[in-house]
């Protein structure tokens, strides 16, 4: 009976003080690591993708495309700038746009509604 309680005292503190070492030092900041690790993979890195796809569609409208801009606006480009779209949103309604202002590039001859008459 002795030797079996000191067998189980002996094999409790001994792993013990070596894992109780480890998690007062540098153990103790694994988990925020790999918490920061996780969170750029899942949150930063994929908007960073998202946001220079964006920018390069933006970058690349040309005249006749169709473009959203973020007041929910969607008009078709009739003028190209460096900084500056021109964007006929009505006959003979024409409004200049700052490039950074567009939601979403639409291809150019995308069909239109079924309940919208054509002109």
């Amino acid at each position: 009976m002795i030797a079996t309680s000191a067998l189980v005292l002996a094999v409790a503190t001994a792993p013990a003080d070596g894992l109780q070492g480890f998690l007062s030092g540098p153990g103790q900041f694994l988990p925020l690591i790999a918490i920061a690790v996780l969170f750029y993979f899942m949150m930063i890195r994929p908007q960073q993708r998202r946001a220079r796809e964006h920018a390069a569609r933006v970058g690349a409208i040309k005249r006749g495309d169709t473009v959203v801009m973020s007041s929910g606006m969607i008009g078709k480009v009739v003028r190209v700038e460096d900084a500056e779209i021109g964007v006929e949103i009505a006959q003979n309604v024409t409004v200049k746009v700052v490039k950074a202002m567009i939601a979403e590039v639409r291809a150019r001859g995308e069909p239109a509604p079924a309940n919208d008459a054509k002109a």
